[in-house]
């Protein structure tokens, strides 16, 4: 290619074009003025945000439904620092995305300038990686390196720094075909010695229990995943972030576990003679008392990241690698398994039976389980994206997710206000899928300004808040452990939802009825625009079952059907 000498704004436009970047979420500011301008005249789509947290949960929600790089922009100084929050929130969840931010002139760095701020140090422990271009003639190189590191291995966010005339000094421009990081090589050579050895632990085991987490949806292995556990049949449990990675319907799902995971998933973990941990990073959320989790299993943990193994639980069985490749090779290993689990699945058969997910019925009142039910029935295809909170762990009991990428939440870092920009994210990535995002009303209150976003550029994502009037899990906790003093979380009646919608153009609907909460949750899907339902539910509805914090996965908090 012959190369031809432009701007670093525009090679940077360019440089996005040829990573196959077609929509972008950012807000325009002095310092990204030459790249807006270079923007006005690109086949990229850009959405314009009404706050720059917005643009990186966006992006953050883009890369999770396609499995693609999602990419977001902002100025300098406090554009670049409210991104933080969604760059770290795409770091705890390991989501690939570049974020690209303005700077002040290279001359003036380190002397407060007029929004100025050290955006790669702010970033630094929350970034897979981090640039400051200080010269144009680096900036080909530093994008493509930007998207390799971000999709490649453990995937997570990069920032790149753009100083104002970096962006406005000439470059002979020559995209390169290859990246040579000396000191990343992401391994995906399967470790064949480590393999056998837990394929030996899984045909000695004789309660094997497999424990899949978001990893199992990164590196595209659900079908492996499914493989593997009817040859060993071994059921199944997901993390909140593993959740679509494998089938809610099989008989050997066991849903979710952990601190709101059912209690037939906590029980056969605590009473498993092996764990087969997959991408999962055994989190506290999860564990419980670590000391007395999984207390007879031998562990096998499956994982891309070395850093993740035995950080938090002891390990029998490491395996450093690419989970698709490693399951694929450790299947090889037991296809002649004989199949000698039945008593161990008579048992969880039996516990699944004594303890389903249950909550109290009414004529009444709705209760937030049950729109979740009724979204599921309308739209059992969506891609359902969540807030953070008692709508959260609803959605991720009660939907009863079959497919991978159709579960998208924020895990590590339990972001409130996550879900709604997520949401819009996710429908740029897949315009042609149903996407609704089940909120809460404080959640949803946090981000609402991105319904002028969605009304502007026809992004037409339904959103169902369950609205209880209340910050209903930190609520929760006041009633069971702080004597029922309810500190500042009440907000019944701060805003009405419908008339929000409205003032932006969107549609609003309200739903104070059980027996309205199917019809208009299908009124809402016929719609050519952003929907927003206010369901009205119980205040007082709590999430069950539940662990304490600090205590093992097998002591449960759990009412019977709470009221």
């Amino acid at each position: 290619m012959t190369e031809a000498t432009i701007s670093g704004a525009k090679a940077l436009i360019e440089c996005l074009g040829r990573e196959g970047v077609d929509a972008i979420f950012g807000y325009p500011g002095g310092a990204l003025l030459p790249l807006y301008d270079e923007l006005y005249d690109s086949d990229i789509r850009h959405i314009l945000v009404r706050h720059e947290q917005c643009a990186a949960h966006a992006a953050d929600g883009y890369a999770r439904a396609t499995g693609r790089v999602g990419v977001c922009l902002a100025t300098s100084g406090p554009g670049a620092t409210n991104l933080v929050t969604g760059i770290a929130n795409a770091y705890m969840d390991s989501v690939p995305v570049v974020a690209v931010t303005g700077q002040v002139p290279t001359p003036m760095i380190g002397n407060d300038a007029f929004q100025e701020a050290d955006i790669t140090g702010i970033t630094l422990p929350i970034t897979k990686h981090n640039y400051l271009l200080r010269d144009v003639n680096d900036l080909p190189r530093v994008v493509k390196e930007a998207f390799f590191i971000a999709s490649t291995g453990r995937p997570g966010p990069v920032l790149i720094d753009l100083p104002k005339d970096i962006s406005t000094d000439e470059i002979k421009f020559k995209y390169p075909d290859t990246v040579n990081l000396r000191g990343y090589h992401p391994d995906t050579v399967v470790d064949t010695d480590a393999v056998k050895l837990a394929a030996a632990a899984i045909i000695a085991s004789e309660r094997p229990i497999i424990y899949a987490g978001g990893g199992v949806i990164i590196a595209d292995a659900a079908q492996e995943l499914l493989k593997l556990a009817e040859t060993v049949m071994a059921p199944v449990t997901t993390t909140l972030l593993g959740i679509g990675a494998f089938p809610e319907s099989h008989p050997l799902s066991l849903g979710m576990l952990g601190m709101h995971g059912t209690k037939y998933a906590n029980y056969a973990v605590q009473e498993s003679d092996l764990l087969i941990a997959i991408g999962a990073r055994f989190d506290d959320r999860v564990t419980g008392k670590v000391d007395s989790f999984a207390p007879h299993a031998k562990v096998i943990h499956i994982d891309i990241d070395p850093a993740e193994i035995r950080k938090n639980v002891r390990v029998n069985i490491p395996i450093i690698g690419d989970s698709r490749a490693v399951l694929r090779s450790l299947t090889s290993y037991l296809r002649e398994m004989r199949k000698k689990s039945q008593a161990w699945l008579a048992k969880i058969a039996r516990w699944k039976q004594e303890y389903p997910l249950s909550y109290r019925e009414s004529d009444e009142v709705i209760k937030p389980q049950q729109v979740v039910k009724a979204i599921r029935s309308v739209s059992p295809d969506a891609i359902i994206v969540t807030e953070v909170g008692q709508n959260q762990m609803w959605a991720a009991q009660y939907f009863q997710f079959e497919n991978p990428r159709t579960f998208i939440t924020s895990g590590g870092l339990g972001t409130m206000g996550y879900g709604f920009p997520a949401a819009m994210g996710a429908k740029v990535g897949c315009p042609d899928r149903t996407v609704i995002d089940i909120a809460g009303d404080g959640s949803f209150q946090m981000t609402s300004q991105e319904l002028a976003t969605v009304v502007m550029n026809d992004i037409a994502v339904v959103v169902a808040i369950l609205n209880n009037g209340n910050l209903g899990m930190v609520r929760q906790w006041q009633e069971l452990f702080f004597d029922e003093r309810y500190s500042h979380t009440n907000i019944a009646g701060s805003v009405d939802f419908v008339k929000l919608a409205e003032a932006y153009g969107a549609i609003g609907l309200r739903e104070e009825s059980p027996s309205g909460v199917v019809s208009t949750m299908s009124e809402a899907l016929t719609a050519d625009r952003a929907v927003i339902i206010d369901f009205v539910v119980d205040p007082m509805e709590n999430v069950f079952p539940m662990v304490p914090a600090g205590a093992a996965i097998n002591e449960i908090l759990d009412p019977g059907a709470s009221s």
